[in-house]
């Protein structure tokens, strides 16, 4: 199962700049103008025409299943425009950070859950707000030291808006609102593997010794500068001509010799990633 996620993820660096680029910007202009055109049709033709609806969509109107992303979730115009911007900016992060295909799979296969969802349960009303909550969740995995005002005013860093994000979804689970756990389902799929990043430590306190911290604990250890070579030796692997290789792309610092290497600290073993993965790869245990 490891080595087919190391695959999905390849397969994703590779393809990385293909897909629609700019994703969340062409969603939000489609939300602000669809607010624009119902506000001034007192018919609301087009808000009935791209709004979701089972039984239409069984009589061949497919493209409500899809259409219903640009229909705004805001009734204020000020609030509408101000979560589309924030909406764009958490998309075009998690664009450059994932890839513009990743990112695309991301939301499309969660328009796509919901739609499933709701054709079994007969829901009769989809919001594409529900998904694009999910993506505090995305955001605060890839960066969770990142700071949001809430409410526009209070500073909060990333990882502690989601942990309320996902108290709210509970919350809501059992008051009967599911499409909230589908949406969170999209998030497991492509995420789930980093939600430590977001979830505190369960109680146990790991504390990190600085390096001073260890010489005075230790002051006869000798510092091992090739650790990393040591281990390879270990595990009895064959000489290579390369010092570093990324775990996910494959690119080694004799194809790439400007790109910076680092290992990390949560895989189990000693595990090098690129620059483009270190903070951006499912973590072997």
């Amino acid at each position: 199962m490891k080595e087919f996620q190391r695959k999905i993820e390849r397969f994703f660096y590779r393809n990385r700049s293909k897909g629609i680029p700019n994703l969340m910007l062409y969603i939000a202009i489609g939300n602000i103008l669809v607010y624009v055109i119902d506000a001034v049709d007192p018919s609301h033709a087009l808000y009935y025409a791209l709004m979701f609806d089972r039984a239409a969509v069984l009589r061949g109107q497919v493209w409500r299943l899809f259409s219903y992303m640009f229909l705004p979730g805001y009734g204020n115009p000020i609030v509408l425009v101000l979560m589309m911007f924030v909406y764009f900016q958490l998309g075009r992060v998690m664009e450059s950070r994932c890839g513009t295909l990743k990112f695309n799979c991301f939301y499309l296969s969660g328009v796509l859950i919901i739609d499933i969802a709701a054709m079994l349960t007969g829901w009769p009303f989809l919001s594409i707000n529900t998904l694009h909550y999910s993506f505090l969740l995305a955001y605060a995995t890839l960066c969770p030291e990142d700071q949001m005002l809430l409410f526009f005013l209070i500073p909060i860093k990333m990882k502690y808006l989601a942990c309320l994000y996902l108290a709210l979804v509970v919350l809501d689970f059992f008051q009967g609102n599911f499409f909230a756990v589908f949406a969170l389902l999209n998030y497991l799929i492509f995420f789930g593997a980093d939600i430590r990043n977001i979830l505190p430590s369960l109680g146990r306190y790991h504390h990190v010794m600085s390096a001073e911290e260890r010489r005075r604990s230790n002051p006869h250890a000798a510092p091992l500068p090739k650790w990393a070579e040591q281990d390879r030796r270990r595990r009895k692997e064959a000489p290579r001509d390369y010092r570093h290789k990324c775990t996910v792309c494959g690119r080694t610092d004799t194809d790439n010799p400007g790109l910076e290497f680092r290992y990390c600290s949560r895989c189990r073993g000693y595990y090098c990633y690129c620059a483009d993965h270190i903070n951006n790869h499912t973590h072997i245990q």
